[in-house]
């Protein structure tokens, strides 16, 4: 009978990609439907697109990789009801073949829409806006550096002849530009490197004319626009080069340049330089820059990739007299952007001009200038750095004339970088589901996994993922423990032994565990020993007690708050968090039964319910994230000191612990059970009563209707995990089995994707979530946090909770 309620509960929700007559009726004003004829029924896959901001988005780009629409190639076409929606195929990665799909989305404010990609191939007119190209002159002759006679043609690309120098005459306006239909931009292919702007004053795209009778036209003001800058010696319009301390090594003493234009879209378009050999004065590194422009926007987005690590990348603006400096935000988490801007009468016909450089705060090292430009030093991750600049020019169509205006824009600008639209995708690849139990969903998700990582993971290897150096941390230990309950669960060894090989690569002699650092008293890092803890078990290798115990070393001097809670981290005082409570109890109570310390488990179990006395609510039962017992951190309530937002994964961290430290405290210890016990019943009954009826759990929990709140897959995993678990150890009883199954069935059906090469991806995890330090705990600073797929903060409780839901259901 269990077996029977979970299949029946898990058909997948697809009904929106089963014909075309299913369409949203949404009729946008500026877009002419088409014949309803033309609609073809082969739909691929449906989306629904929210936009979390209070204000417009006339033009979002939804961009989505073939592979994730479970297709291989085109023709795709994307409907809002009976609308044809400006659509475009890309070849992202350069073979030929298409393997992005784009798609521009009119979203009104705080709205949610719906879309239908299908097989159609509408013959629609869409108006170029955005346009890439570079332009060189054939039929002439090289007259030592200057190139005389000829005509000029379009190319895909060119590399610059060893006599090439600025004003050769050789390529059109002397670079490759880009342009969208608010502004266009040159790149100078020379030693100077220069970011030039070209105002417009028209939508339409005018790079295409643009220096065909030479380099004076485009000076003079004309019914199109003109060049508008003047850049010198300087980064000029977002440029690009090396700090040495004083100043910018611009990107000039460099063996070879050259200019590919990549995509030439209606609604995208984008161009690489490259540079060989490009001194930076106390290297020499191989450099590409890749520009891109999207319908609607002023801003390039940039992505510098180097063949070396370059600590001292900048980026800037031209610094003219007489304009103002204008620095965003920076006391915001990470990821967030900001931006660096300048505004005033800079243009060479000396009207207002605002010019813009944004940036995530956390590539940010400094903001200095030089004697020309406006520089910010930045720390790439690895060998990438991306960023984005545009220009707002007070004489095009619209233009930005007062600084009110241009701190509308910024704002806006930030806010759509930082907190994108919400997207729930499905398609049909998806039904492919409906036929696994979830131990192979599980199965699935940890093949994949394990072959997009390798071993990256560990020691001495390179996280491709998070861009820097493996180390020892709590997603690794959480995600090898995952691995490890799997195997025991289908009796598969290749789990086992490489969550095995990952772990055993950081131990060292005598204890040491690579690139641990215990000065810092993060509990953070205790997590990954609970893995350490069931090899001891298997093995009885002494190099893991020796571990085991320089990780309880850290646990034994850990700060700790007045009533005996420990502190989240050293440089967090005074601090408990719910994340806490799962990193550090199980493995303390786990080191307390090894040795035969009966206090370290008493002081494990007693952390639930400090945590249960000062974070939970009494209306709702639900836990608040963290508490501050000195009331002085700017999230913390001055009363409670409890901060203000219950988030998912923190309650689900919490959740988690308490199933499974219950595994550790041994049976007969019924005194420091039974308290566990009574919480888990408790915290069951609030999760129901805040469970969507979609089965899962939004990014704050209480909060099921604020704007750009979403359906988060780490939470809703852990409860998931946490609900079947205490009812196969019968901690709670059958009657919560119909909320456990709503619950996995949810989990798959809202986050689980398949894509057409086979893989399984679980998606909308929030990648991280904390306090302090630029995250004021606020609804928007949780709402501003990147949403990704993949971590292991999500899948590895998605693994762990379909290996319990299957135990639970057969």
């Amino acid at each position: 009978m269990k077996k029977a309620l979970f299949l029946f509960a898990l058909p997948i929700v697809l009904a929106a990609c089963d014909s075309a007559t299913d369409k949203a009726e949404t009729t946008p004003a500026a877009v002419t439907p088409a014949p309803p004829s033309t609609v073809m029924s082969e739909s691929i896959a449906s989306l629904e697109v929210s936009n979390p901001s209070e204000f417009a988005r006339p033009d979002a780009l939804v961009t989505l990789s073939l592979n994730e629409l479970g297709v291989t190639t085109g023709p795709l076409q994307v409907w809002e009801g009976n609308n044809a929606i400006p659509t475009q195929l890309l070849d992202n990665d350069g073979d030929g073949e298409p393997d992005r799909l784009m798609f521009l989305a009119a979203l009104d404010a705080a709205a949610v829409h719906n879309f239908v990609i299908d097989r159609s191939e509408e013959e629609l007119t869409l108006p170029s806006r955005t346009h890439a190209e570079v332009s060189i002159k054939e039929g002439g002759e090289w007259q030592e550096q200057v190139y005389v006679g000829g005509t000029f043609r379009n190319v895909d690309q060119v590399t610059t002849p060893p006599q090439y120098t600025d004003h050769s005459e050789y390529i059109r306006y002397e670079g490759p530009g880009i342009e969208s239909d608010k502004v266009g931009y040159r790149v100078y292919l020379d030693w100077r490197n220069g970011f030039d702007i070209f105002g417009k004053k028209t939508a339409d795209m005018v790079l295409q004319d643009v220096g065909q009778d030479g380099y004076d036209s485009y000076h003079e003001m004309s019914d199109w626009g003109a060049d508008i800058l003047k850049v010198g010696q300087s980064l000029g319009m977002g440029g690009y080069g090396a700090w040495d301390g004083v100043k910018t090594i611009l990107v000039s003493d460099v063996a070879e340049r050259s200019a590919t234009i990549r995509s030439d879209g209606p609604i995208y378009s984008s161009l690489d330089i490259d540079y060989l050999g490009w001194n930076t004065g106390t290297t020499v590194v191989d450099m590409k820059a890749t520009l891109s422009m999207q319908a609607g926007s002023p801003m390039v987005d940039v992505n510098l990739k180097t063949s070396a690590p370059l600590e001292n990348l900048a980026i800037g603006l031209v610094a003219h007299p007489g304009t103002e400096l204008i620095m965003g935000d920076l006391d915001i988490t990470g990821e967030a952007w900001s931006y660096m801007a300048s505004f005033g009468p800079q243009t060479l016909f000396e009207d207002n001009l605002a010019m813009v450089v944004l940036f995530r705060k956390k590539d940010l090292v400094e903001q200095t200038r030089d004697e020309s430009s406006y520089v910010l030093i930045m720390q790439p991750r690895g060998t990438e750095l991306s960023y984005a600049f545009g220009a707002l020019w007070s004489g095009q169509p619209g233009g930005i004339q007062t600084r009110e205006q241009l701190d509308v824009f910024l704002a806006e600008e930030v806010e759509r970088r930082t907190i994108p639209p919400r997207i729930r995708l499905k398609t049909e690849a998806f039904r492919a589901l409906s036929a696994l139990g979830p131990l192979e969903v599980s199965t699935r998700l940890a093949g994949t996994e394990m072959n997009r990582r390798g071993d990256s993971l560990a020691y001495g290897g390179w996280d491709v993922v998070n861009a820097n150096a493996s180390k020892w941390s709590y997603t690794t230990g959480l995600l090898m423990q995952a691995l490890d309950d799997l195997s025991l669960a289908t009796g598969d060894a290749v789990f086992a032994e490489y969550a095995k090989r990952t772990m055993d690569s950081y131990l060292g002699d005598d204890g040491i565990i690579h690139t641990y650092e215990p000065e810092q008293f993060n509990i953070d890092q205790i997590n990954s020993g609970k893995m350490l803890q069931r090899l001891y078990a298997k093995e009885g290798d002494p190099r893991y007690r020796a571990a085991i115990e320089t990780l309880a070393a850290q646990l034994a001097d850990h700060p700790r708050t007045s009533e005996g809670a420990f502190w989240h981290k050293q440089r967090y005082p005074h601090q408990l968090w719910l994340d806490g409570v799962y990193m550090g109890m199980p493995f303390w109570a786990g080191v307390g039964v090894m040795d035969g310390d009966e206090e370290k488990v008493e002081e494990a179990a007693r952390e639930f319910s400090i945590a249960r006395s000062h974070l939970r609510d009494p209306v709702s039962g639900l836990y608040y994230h963290a508490w501050d017992e000195a009331r002085q951190q700017e999230w913390a309530d001055p009363e409670t000191g409890r901060s203000r937002y219950v988030w998912a994964r923190g309650l689900g961290w919490y959740a988690m612990a308490l199933v499974d430290i219950l595994d550790v405290i041994p049976a007969e210890n019924t005194g420091l059970r039974a308290p566990l016990l009574a919480i888990i019943p408790e915290l069951a009954d609030s999760l129901v009563q805040a469970q969507d009826a979609s089965g899962v759990w939004y990014q704050i929990m209480d909060m099921p209707d604020a704007l750009g709140n979403y359906l988060e897959a780490s939470g809703s995993a852990m409860f998931t995990y946490f609900l079947a678990k205490a009812i196969n150890r019968g901690y709670l009883p059958d009657t919560y089995m119909e909320a456990t199954q709503k619950a996995y069935a949810g989990l798959v059906n809202e986050f689980v994707s398949v894509y057409a090469d086979g893989s399984f991806h679980l998606t909308n995890i929030c990648e991280v979530a904390g306090l302090g330090y630029g995250r004021d705990g606020s609804y928007r600073y949780y709402m501003s946090e990147r949403v990704v797929e993949d971590d292991p903060k999500g899948l590895a409780p998605a693994i762990m909770a379909g290996v319990q839901v299957s135990e639970l259901f057969n």
